[in-house]
C-alpha cells in the first residue's frame, strides 16, 4: 500500500460524530427530511425517527365570525415495527482533474444494512431494541491521492483492514425519551441523522472533514455505552468507551487496554425568527498514555523516544463547539429549507495528533426543487506541532484545508444522483492544490 492510501485509510478512523450527535441514528433519505422547531430536541432524544417528527403547522387565521370549532386531535404516531430493516447502497465514480494526483477515474461502492428488532418481537418490552449494522465496500478509492483527510467518507478504511464489518448493540428507551445504548456502535449513523449536515457517506457532504470530522480521540467504530437524556430545550449526553478502533473486531479484543475514553455534552435547541437550530458543546478525552497508534497513519508515525518528542504525555482532552441553524424554510414544502453549519474543535495536543480543526458552510433544500439537496462548506485541520516537528525530516506537513460543493438530484423517493467537487490544499507540503470531481448514485429501500 502506498503512502497516500495509508494516510487516508487510517486517518479516517480518527473520526467522531461527537459534535454531530444531536440526532437519533436513523438512516432516512435525507433529501426527504421534514423539519420543525421540535426536530432537533426530539431527534436528539431518540424519541422518534426523522420521518416521524411533528411539524410546525402554524398558519395565519382570519378573524372568527362564529363559534370556534373544537381543535382537531393531532394524528397518532404509528406503533413502532417489531422488526425494521433498511438497506442503502451507493456507487461512486470520481477523478482528480488538477494537482499532482494521477487523472484516473475510479469506481467503487458501499452498501449498509440497518436491522432493528424490538423486544416485542419475542414477547419482551417494546422499548428494548437490538441493532445490527452490517457494512460492505468494494472497488478502488481515491482517498489519500490528494489530501490526508479522506475525500470519500463511505470508502475509508484503516490500514490493512478488509471491506466487511458488523456492529451490534442494545438500546433501551424510557418513556421520558432518555435512551441507553451499549455495544459496538458505528458513529456514521449519528452524523447521517443530523439535519442540515445530514452526511453519512451515502448522503450529503462526502469529505470526511465535514461529514464525520476527525478528532484523533474517538474512533469511528467504538465499543462502549451511551446515555442520552432530553430535558426541555436541552439534551445531555454521556459516553464511556474503549479508545481503540473496533473496526473488524468483536469489541472484546482490546478490553480497554489503552485506557478509558469519555464524552460529556450538552445541546440546546435555538429558535431564530421561528426557525429551528441547535448549539452543542462537548468535552471528549481519554486516559491513554501514548498517541492513538491504531488510527495514526504509518507515514505520520514519529520516531521512538528519546529521538522523538511526540507521544510522551499522558491523558488527552478536546473541546468541541458546533452550531446549526436554519435560515429559510420553504412554505410550499413543509419542513424543507436550508441553513448554516459551523464547528470548531481544539485539543491540548500531545498525545492527540490533531490540535485544532473546524468547518463552516451552508446546506439544505433549494426552493425550486425542495426534494433535492445542496451544500457548500470550507474545512481546516491542523496537526499537533510536536508531531509535525518529529517527522519533518522525512515528510513535511502543514495545515490541510479545502472546499466541497455538492448537489443531489432526487429522481424518486429513495433514489438520487449527486454531483460533487472538492478543492483541497493538502497537508503534505510538496503536493499542489488538487481538485477532484465525482458522481454518487444512491438507492435506499
Amino acid at each position: 500500500m502506498n503512502t497516500r492510501s495509508r494516510c487516508a485509510g487510517a486517518l479516517g478512523f480518527a473520526s467522531s460524530a461527537i459534535a454531530l450527535a444531536m440526532a437519533s441514528p436513523v438512516l432516512a433519505n435525507t433529501s426527504e427530511v421534514e423539519l420543525a422547531p421540535e426536530t432537533f430536541e426530539l431527534a436528539a432524544s431518540g424519541d422518534a425517527s426523522i420521518d416521524q417528527l411533528p411539524m410546525d403547522d402554524t398558519v395565519a387565521l382570519a378573524p372568527q365570525t362564529g363559534p370556534a370549532a373544537p381543535a382537531a386531535a393531532p394524528p397518532s404516531q404509528p406503533a413502532p415495527k417489531p422488526v425494521d430493516l433498511r438497506i442503502v447502497s451507493s456507487q461512486f465514480v470520481d477523478v482528480p482533474v488538477a494537482g499532482d494526483a494521477r487523472s484516473l477515474a475510479r469506481y467503487a461502492g458501499r452498501v449498509d444494512g440497518y436491522l432493528e428488532v424490538r423486544g416485542s418481537y419475542y414477547g419482551g418490552p417494546s422499548n428494548l431494541k437490538l441493532k445490527l449494522r452490517p457494512e460492505y465496500t468494494w472497488g478502488k478509492t481515491s482517498n489519500g491521492e490528494i489530501g490526508l483527510i479522506p475525500n470519500n467518507t463511505a470508502l475509508f478504511r484503516p490500514e490493512g483492514k478488509g471491506d466487511f464489518d458488523l456492529s451490534a448493540s442494545l438500546e433501551y428507551q424510557w418513556a421520558s425519551g432518555a435512551t441507553f445504548e451499549i455495544g459496538k456502535i458505528n458513529l456514521l449513523d449519528i452524523s447521517g441523522a443530523l439535519p442540515i449536515v445530514a452526511s453519512d457517506g451515502h448522503y450529503g457532504f462526502q469529505n470526511l472533514g465535514i461529514a464525520l470530522p476527525p478528532t484523533a480521540v474517538v474512533p469511528n467504530t467504538l465499543t462502549g455505552a451511551m446515555l442520552t437524556v432530553p430535558k426541555g430545550k436541552m439534551i445531555y449526553r454521556a459516553w464511556v468507551f474503549d479508545p481503540d478502533s473496533q473496526y473488524q473486531r468483536t469489541g472484546f479484543e482490546t478490553a480497554f487496554e489503552s485506557g478509558v475514553a469519555f464524552m460529556a455534552a450538552a445541546a440546546r435547541r435555538t429558535t431564530i425568527n421561528r426557525l429551528p437550530g441547535v448549539v452543542n458543546l462537548a468535552i471528549v478525552g481519554s486516559t491513554r498514555d501514548t498517541f492513538a497508534q491504531d488510527i495514526l497513519p504509518r507515514a505520520l508515525t514519529p520516531p521512538p523516544q528519546p529521538i522523538g518528542t511526540f507521544g510522551n504525555e499522558s491523558g488527552e482532552v478536546a473541546m468541541q463547539l458546533s452550531f446549526y441553524q436554519f435560515l429559510k424554510m420553504h412554505p410550499q414544502a413543509r419542513g424543507k429549507g436550508w441553513g448554516i453549519l459551523a464547528r470548531f474543535q481544539a485539543s491540548n495536543g500531545d498525545p492527540t495528533f490533531l490540535d485544532y480543526s473546524g468547518y463552516f458552510g451552508i446546506s439544505g433544500n433549494p426552493g425550486y426543487r425542495p426534494q433535492d439537496r445542496f451544500g457548500l462548506a470550507y474545512f481546516h485541520y491542523s496537526l499537533t506541532d510536536e508531531l509535525v516537528d518529529d517527522i519533518a525530516f522525512r515528510l513535511p506537513i502543514e495545515d490541510e484545508n479545502g472546499v466541497e460543493a455538492f448537489y443531489t438530484y432526487q429522481f424518486a423517493e429513495g433514489l438520487g444522483l449527486t454531483a460533487n467537487v472538492q478543492v483541497i490544499d493538502s497537508a503534505v507540503a510538496f503536493r499542489d492544490t488538487g481538485v477532484i470531481v465525482g458522481a454518487r448514485l444512491t438507492a435506499g429501500f
